[in-house]
């Protein structure tokens, strides 16, 4: 018989703990049934594998025996490798688990092993024990970064003048803003950790060109300033556009507005720091018509 060490899903060691008569602790047959040793974390199946020889361990779960290491499952290599971390489990087992495979605690560790497989496409949890801590693989900070970038909610602009259901005149200043959130103008905070390390990113937008449709584009380093009735004929003193034709040869008869926000990420952690860009567009459509004159 060749025994091998089974991970498997919190799922599957549900449906076993309710399948079996009692805990393999407690079992007068160290073995369990069915060939079958359980500790807390993890199993040891008996099964004729063909071609080797009984009583030989075929090594399919990577590690080398005790040692515990992070080779390839099943002595696969090169795409099929596993990619393995480790975190000490806490608490560590109690004396006499199979978790710590034959050793007593005090003598080395257990850790919990996650490893993935097939670029990705599988992951294993399980316990294992090992002699000396394990070298974590570096984590590169700027990684961390950009994870944190992608947790978060980065909109393009809330475009609040112009509006598509708005009047607007030829020869009348037009005051252009954008309403302010985290999602749509900052600022805008997440962190990712790994490896022992945190990253905390915070985005905020910089600038936002508008392309108005005319032909003239117009870049505003800040949110604009909201219009209020007593401003009359003049016209915004931070972001705004003055057309000189209406739109009525543009397709629909509106002219198409693009406001594009930039934003600009600051992190930091892991010994390190930079900056990362992130760019994302709103569009609306704005009707400009003439001046009417009342006689």
């Amino acid at each position: 018989m060749l025994t091998r060490r089974i991970a498997a899903s919190a799922a599957t060691f549900l449906v076993a703990a309710l399948a079996a008569p009692a805990n393999s602790y407690a079992d007068e047959d160290p073995n369990g049934g069915g060939g079958i040793t359980c500790g807390l974390y993890n199993c040891e199946v008996e099964v004729d594998v063909p071609g080797q020889a009984g009583g030989q361990d075929g090594g399919s779960d990577g590690t080398g025996g005790s040692g515990g290491g992070s080779g390839s499952a099943g002595g696969d290599d090169g795409e099929f490798a596993n990619v393995c971390s480790y975190k000490l489990a806490d608490p560590q087992p109690p004396a006499g688990s199979l978790d710590w495979e034959g050793h007593e605690p005090g003598d080395g560790a257990v850790y919990e092993q996650t490893c993935t497989r097939d670029g990705g496409n599988l992951t294993i949890a399980r316990m294992v024990w090992l002699a000396e801590p394990p070298e974590q693989e570096a984590v590169d900070p700027a990684v961390l970064a950009q994870r944190a970038v992608d947790s978060m909610t980065l909109l393009g602009p809330d475009i609040a003048s112009p509006r598509a259901a708005g009047k607007y005149t030829v020869g009348v200043p037009m005051w252009m803003w954008v309403n302010q959130s985290a999602t749509t103008y900052g600022p805008n905070t997440a962190s990712a950790s790994a490896g022992g390390i945190t990253v905390t990113a915070t985005a905020k937008v910089s600038k936002i060109v508008w392309d108005l449709g005319d032909g003239a584009s117009v870049t505003c380093n800040g949110p604009g300033t909201p219009y209020q009735g007593s401003e009359g004929m003049a016209q915004s003193p931070t972001c705004g556009h003055v057309y000189s034709k209406t739109s009525v040869g543009a397709k629909n008869g509106k002219y198409p507005v693009t406001a594009t926000s930039t934003w600009t990420i600051d992190w930091q952690g892991g010994g390190a720091a930079g900056q990362l860009t992130e760019i994302r567009q709103t569009n609306v459509q704005v009707a400009i018509g003439e001046l009417q004159v009342v006689r």
